[in-house]
């Protein structure tokens, strides 16, 4: 009977003892830590490092814009170099069916005076494209070829009605067919 007793007593575990295990917790909680705040120092900065970097991006900046100008790098297009045009909503030339089209456009041109070239001439310039815009079928217009003609032909109007070619292209902002 005494070699049944001892059979049944729960016997010790030989697993690690709790003060190493929470020597392993502390330290690998702290090596987590180390290392999302290096992460972050390296990506953010901190609040006090910002300001002295927004002047360098500044200073680089300006210093980019000055490198455009004397044209040793690609032109890059500004914020303000691009017009917005109203909406155009016409009718397609599909005849058995009347179909809709309504189109948004963004103009970019090479310098802010061309965007006060295009504000004053959109009388002439909606009239172009919206001549354009009623000769198209609604098959061309879903193409993404037709798209891209449509892009150039009226990037091509709108430089005949400028004193000199100055728009680089033309976007859709919206391209609705009903």
């Amino acid at each position: 009977m005494s070699e049944a007793t001892e059979e049944k007593a729960p016997a010790a575990p030989a697993g690690i003892p709790m003060k190493m295990v929470i020597i392993i917790v502390a330290g690998v909680l702290v090596l987590a830590l180390g290392g999302a705040f290096a992460m972050f120092k390296m990506m953010g900065g901190s609040s006090a490092e910002k300001p002295q970097a927004e002047a360098g991006a500044d200073k680089a900046a300006a210093h980019g814009a000055a490198e455009e100008k004397s044209g040793e790098h690609g032109a890059v297009a500004d914020a303000s170099a691009i017009a917005d045009l109203d909406p155009f909503i016409v009718n397609l030339a599909d005849s058995p069916e009347i179909r809709y089209l309504k189109v948004t456009l963004k103009v970019e041109a090479d310098g802010s005076g061309t965007v006060e070239q295009i504000k004053a001439r959109t009388p002439q310039i909606r009239d172009a494209i919206l001549v354009l815009l009623t000769s198209l079928d609604s098959a061309t217009a879903r193409s993404p070829q037709g798209k891209h003609k449509l892009r150039e032909d009226i990037t091509e109007r709108i430089n005949g009605l400028l004193p000199k070619k100055s728009v680089k292209s033309t976007y859709f902002t919206e391209f609705v067919i009903q």
